[in-house]
C-alpha cells in the first residue's frame, strides 16, 4: 500500500512516499523511509506522532494513503521580561 512520512523538522519538513505492506505500522513506516538515518535526532520513544493531524501510537496500524507525521517538540524560551503572572 502507499502511504508517506513527513517530519515536521524548523527548517524544512521532508515528505517521503512509499510503498509498504499491508500490515505495516507506524514504526515501521518511519524506519523504512530513511528519515531515523537522515535525522538521528528524530526519537519514536521521545517524539509524538501522529496520522493526518491525529496523534498516534507507533504500533498503529496503517490504512492505504496515510500520511505518517513525525512531530518536534514546542520549546519556549522565556526572556527575563517574562514572568508566570500574567
Amino acid at each position: 500500500m502507499q502511504i508517506s512520512v513527513i517530519y515536521a523538522k524548523h527548517t524544512a519538513q521532508p515528505w517521503i512516499d512509499l510503498e509498504v505492506a499491508d500490515d505495516c505500522l507506524l514504526a515501521d513506516a518511519v524506519a523504512q523511509s530513511g528519515l531515523l538515518t537522515k535525522y538521528p535526532e528524530i526519537d519514536l520513544q521521545k517524539m509524538r506522532v501522529g496520522i493526518f493531524g491525529k496523534l498516534a501510537k507507533t504500533d498503529s496500524p496503517l490504512k492505504p494513503g496515510d500520511r505518517v507525521e513525525i512531530y518536534n517538540p514546542i520549546i519556549r524560551n522565556l526572556d527575563e521580561d517574562d514572568d508566570d503572572d500574567d
